[in-house]
C-alpha cells in the first residue's frame, strides 16, 4: 500500500484516540457516563398526570419516601429512578398490557445526515421520562447511537457483544439476551454495534448458491429473536445502517412500525422519496419470497427544522403536498441546545441545566416533548389506549 492508504489508518486511529478523551473529558470521574438530571415536584406532577399535593400527601403517609433536599432544606428534585417508583405507587405507569404487541420501531432512511441516531436517542429518553420500558437496538456499524449512550464502539465494545454473533453465519448465540446492555437510564436498555457488526454484510454476501435461503434465515431470526426480547419491553427502538444492506432489509422485516426523518432541503427530499420506492420494490420482492412485512403505522418526520429559514418553509410545504397525514405535523426544530448537548454525548433530556439560555432550552424542550408525543400517540393508538383523564380535569368537570 502506498502512503496515502496507510495514512487512512493513522487518521482513524487519531480520531479514535480523540473519541475516547471527549468521552472521558464527559464522563468524569470515572470515564462512565451517568445520569444526574432531576425532575422538580411540579414536573412530576405533571408528568404523572396529578397534583402535587397527591404527591405529598404520599411523602407524607410513608408510600413514597420523603423528598430528597439539599443543605439548605430546599428539595433537590427526583431522580429517574425515584420517578419510576413514583409512578409505581400512585398508578401512573403508561406500561403496555401483557397482550399488547410491543412496539417496535425502525428508525430508517438510506440518507445520511437526516438525524437518525439523533432522533432514535431522544425518542428513547422522551419514552424513559414518561415511564416506558426501553430497548435501543443500535445495528448501525458506524454505532453512533451507542456512542451517545455513552460507550466507545473502539474501546469499549467487542464483536461478541453486538449483533454479530446471532447473525453471523455461524451463531455462537441463540438468542439475543447476552448483547443487552444497562443505560443511565434505569429503564432503557442498549443492545450497542460497533465497526465489525459489518462482517455479517461480508458473510452473507460470499454465502454463495445459497445465499438467498441464508439470507431469508437472518431476516426470520433477526425478527423472532427481536420479537422474544420485545416482550421484557414497552417500546424497541432499531436503529439500522443509512443504506440497502443485509442489515437494513432484516431491521425493515424485523420492525412492526417505521419512523422516517428526513430535513427540510430539497436534496432530502429527493432522496427520501427514491427510500420510499426503493422500499416499496423491496418490500415486494420480500412478500414474493414469502418473507411478510406488516407496519401498524408509517410517518415521516421533518428533523432539523429551521422555522426562520424560508427555504425550509417551502420544501416542507412541499412535503405536506406530496406526504398528507403520512408527514408528522410537529417538526423537530433546529436547535443549537441540541447541538451542544450532542458535544458532551448527550440528549436533551439528559442536561442537568441549560448549555444555552434558559429561554432556548426550554423552546428545545418544548419542541421535543410535542414532536415524540406525536410517535407516542400512535404506539397507544395501536394498543387501543386513550389518555386517562388528568386528575385536575375530573376535578374540573365535577
Amino acid at each position: 500500500m502506498n502512503a496515502i492508504v496507510n495514512h487512512i489508518g493513522e487518521l482513524a486511529d487519531s480520531g479514535e484516540r480523540m473519541i475516547e478523551r471527549l468521552r472521558r473529558k464527559a464522563f468524569l470521574p470515572e470515564s462512565r457516563k451517568g445520569l444526574n438530571v432531576r425532575f422538580g415536584i411540579a414536573e412530576v406532577a405533571q408528568l404523572l398526570g396529578c397534583s402535587t399535593n397527591r404527591i405529598r400527601m404520599a411523602e407524607d403517609d410513608g408510600r413514597l419516601p420523603p423528598a430528597p433536599a439539599g443543605q439548605n432544606g430546599r428539595r433537590l428534585g427526583y431522580s429517574a429512578a425515584e420517578l419510576l417508583q413514583m409512578r409505581d405507587v400512585l398508578g401512573a405507569s403508561p406500561a403496555r398490557a401483557p397482550l399488547d404487541i410491543p412496539a417496535i420501531i425502525a428508525v430508517q432512511n438510506f440518507k445520511g445526515g437526516v438525524g437518525k441516531s439523533t432522533v432514535t436517542c431522544h425518542l428513547s429518553h422522551y419514552f424513559a421520562v414518561q415511564g416506558y420500558r426501553v430497548l435501543v437496538v443500535d445495528c448501525d456499524s458506524q454505532a453512533t447511537t451507542t456512542t451517545l449512550f455513552g460507550f466507545n464502539p473502539h474501546f469499549n465494545i467487542t464483536r461478541a457483544e453486538t449483533l454479530y454473533p446471532y447473525l453471523s453465519i455461524d451463531p455462537t448465540q441463540a438468542d439475543l439476551l447476552y448483547a443487552v446492555k444497562s443505560t443511565p437510564w434505569p429503564n432503557v436498555d442498549l443492545i450497542p454495534s460497533n465497526l465489525e457488526l459489518f462482517d455479517v454484510e461480508y458473510e452473507l454476501a460470499a454465502a454463495g448458491s445459497d445465499g438467498q435461503s441464508v439470507l431469508a434465515a437472518r431476516f426470520r431470526k433477526l425478527k423472532q429473536g427481536l420479537a422474544d426480547l420485545a416482550q421484557n419491553y414497552d417500546v424497541v427502538l432499531l436503529d439500522p445502517p443509512p443504506a440497502l444492506g443485509t442489515i437494513s432489509l432484516a431491521v425493515m422485516q424485523a420492525a412492526n412500525a417505521l419512523l422516517v426523518p428526513l430535513a427540510a432541503t430539497t436534496p432530502d427530499f429527493c432522496s427520501t422519496v427514491q427510500f420510499l420506492s426503493m422500499m416499496d420494490q423491496v418490500l415486494q420482492q420480500l412478500g414474493q419470497a414469502g418473507i411478510e412485512v406488516e407496519y401498524s403505522f408509517l410517518r415521516l418526520i421533518c428533523s432539523k427544522f429551521d422555522s426562520n429559514d424560508p427555504s425550509h418553509a417551502m420544501v416542507r410545504s412541499i412535503m405536506e403536498q406530496s406526504f398528507g397525514p403520512a408527514l408528522l405535523p410537529v417538526p423537530i426544530l433546529e436547535s443549537a441546545e441540541i447541538s451542544h448537548a450532542a458535544m458532551r454525548m448527550m440528549t436533551i433530556y439528559e442536561l442537568e441545566r441549560p448549555i444555552g439560555t434558559p429561554k432556548t432550552h426550554k423552546r428545545c424542550r418544548a419542541n421535543l416533548d410535542e414532536a415524540m408525543g406525536q410517535i407516542e400517540q400512535l404506539v397507544r393508538q395501536g394498543w387501543g389506549r386513550v389518555e386517562p383523564a388528568r386528575e385536575e380535569d375530573v376535578l374540573h368537570a365535577a
